[in-house]
């Protein structure tokens, strides 16, 4: 019986390469091919394959929105395809699915398809499945907020890591991330971008203002119910947020409002 295989891939070339190694395999059948999530979601309910190749980086949807919007239950054993090592790691040291580092190579590619084989033969009930799916979702948790912000500058793009952010300022439809001495801007609503960042670690102060906790040196009184933010490099920040807030994010004691010594 062969093996169902399906193919998503935003670029052509990663799809083609897949293909020709595929194609000098026994046992395997390509059903289908996506260049996106969307249309990856469907194929999976409408083609039901034992075997998906997913890019992880795809735009609006990638390969971890694919996951979520499936469920750990229904997915095929996966292979993701990735060009950042960060994400292969990962999902390799979770043990939830085997992966291809762009560009792989017909070796590395024949050593993924020979542990996916093992995982689409094993029983359903295996407790190593079991583990597979809990890895998946280990997997799928840790990769909901960014950890690199990539801004397009002169036909390229730097990588900003969000963990180097001190504080990011709303300007309009930009934000400005600012790292150090540095400012970055970046085309985003500050919302949107609120919504990609870990809540653990970022909290927004302000409607035109989110901040890196980890930054933060006091939060002072100041007047109106208001309180200005003190970051460990000197930077004054106006916070207008209620005070329960960030006394949970910031682990403080509850109160009606700051003192000398924090809150009162």
């Amino acid at each position: 019986m062969s093996i169902r295989a399906l193919l998503v891939d935003d670029e052509p070339l990663a799809r083609r390469t897949i293909r020709r190694f595929l194609g000098s395999t026994n046992g395997v059948k390509i059903v289908g091919e996506c260049d996106d999530g969307e249309s990856c979601v469907q194929a999976i309910r409408d083609l039901r394959p034992d075997l998906l190749f997913l890019d992880i980086q795809m735009p609006e949807m990638d390969g971890f929105d694919v996951l979520r919007k499936i469920g750990a239950n229904e997915m095929p054993v996966t292979i993701f395809v990735t060009a950042y090592d960060q994400f292969a790691l990962r999902a390799f040291d979770a043990n939830a699915i085997d992966y291809l580092l762009k560009p792989f190579g017909r070796e590395r590619f024949q050593r993924a398809l020979a542990r996916a084989r093992q995982r689409i033969a094993a029983p359903v009930h295996d407790d190593g499945t079991q583990r597979i799916i809990s890895g998946l979702e280990r997997l799928i948790e840790a990769q909901r907020y960014l950890d690199r912000i990539a801004i397009p500058a002169n036909g390229k793009l730097h990588l900003v890591a969000t963990k180097d952010i001190d504080w990011i300022e709303a300007d309009r439809n930009y934000v400005h991330l600012h790292t150090g001495k540095q400012t970055h801007q970046l085309r985003e609503t500050l919302t949107q971008l609120e919504e990609k960042l870990d809540p653990a670690v970022f909290l927004r102060i302000h409607r035109s203002t989110i901040v890196n906790i980890e930054r933060i040196k006091e939060i002072r009184a100041w007047f109106h119910g208001y309180h200005r933010v003190l970051l460990a490099d000197g930077t004054e920040l106006r916070f207008s947020r209620y005070q329960q807030e960030v006394a949970k994010k910031l682990g403080l004691p509850k109160g009606r409002n700051f003192g000398v010594g924090g809150f009162i």
